[in-house]
């Protein structure tokens, strides 16, 4: 495995980790765990592709204190100037929760850049009244933590996430930075989408697994396929069946690796 590091143009140092050879395949993580999380996909993938693990901008080694910093649009660009690190023109993108939100941002943006799509577990896409739920919910879970640490932060939120969500998440917390989480937090003001219609913008093959709790709802990943042009929904969801990470990479590797390898490969290149 390589470490890298490298400078975003607002000065921030993120971090990533690469493994592998093949085709770009930036594997993200969700938001509360860092790249460690999404470690065991990455060893099931790399020997077909060169899998990047970064930390993403407030988690893990990507430290950022900065709540205004934390848009999406920035997260956006923090992908961007991370294939231009690597060198390569376009890759697959894939990722959980937060992870995914950004995939699809970036898919919507930079179609060129992107070859195709993973989404483990769509975020929810609020109305304006759910929106403001969201912001509630995400400036409570701050408060938490600049008050008490990142653990008192989650406590009240785990018990309603699949369990492999809170294994995740409590892994990551001895490498997470508690200032850096608060600021996190703030990309609860900021809007990633005003409908699921939008994602009829996005026209590179998708592959959508369906999140099973309120943060990421079935019905919202099975609509989301629908509204994607190319997309597809992958037989497994992301339930109470699994426990840890390495659970998460067991039953999502061989449907990711179909799908990037088998005859859909074909439309973008990576078979």
């Amino acid at each position: 495995m390589e470490e890298i590091s490298r400078q975003a143009a607002d000065g921030c140092t993120l971090h990533a980790t690469v493994t592998g050879e093949g085709q770009a395949l930036v594997l993200m993580h969700a938001g509360g765990p860092d790249r460690e999380s999404m470690l065991p996909l990455a060893e099931r993938l790399a020997d077909r592709f060169m899998v990047v693990l970064p930390d993403l901008r407030g988690y893990g080694r990507s430290v950022c204190k900065d709540p205004a910093r934390h848009t999406w649009d920035q997260y956006v660009e923090d992908v961007i100037g991370l294939l231009d690190h690597i060198g390569v023109s376009s890759a697959v993108l894939a990722g959980a929760g937060l992870g995914s939100t950004i995939t699809l941002r970036t898919a919507a943006a930079y179609p060129n850049r992107v070859r195709a799509a993973v989404l483990i577990g769509v975020e929810d896409i609020e109305d304006d009244e759910a929106k403001e739920a969201e912001i509630r919910f995400l400036d409570a879970f701050a408060a938490r933590v600049e008050a008490d640490g990142i653990e008192a932060g989650w406590e009240p939120i785990l018990a309603g996430f699949p369990p492999v969500v809170g294994a995740m998440v409590r892994d990551a917390i001895p490498r997470s930075d508690p200032a850096s989480i608060v600021a996190a937090a703030s990309i609860g003001h900021d809007r990633s989408f005003r409908s699921v219609g939008e994602l009829a913008a996005i026209t590179v093959p998708t592959l959508v697994f369906p999140g099973t709790d309120p943060r990421h709802p079935t019905a919202l990943a099975e609509e989301a396929a629908g509204s994607l042009p190319n997309g597809r929904l992958a037989a497994v969801s992301i339930g109470d069946d699994l426990r840890t990470a390495a659970d998460l990479a067991r039953a999502t590797a061989p449907a990711i690796r179909e799908f990037l390898t088998g005859p859909v490969a074909s439309a973008f290149g990576t078979g």
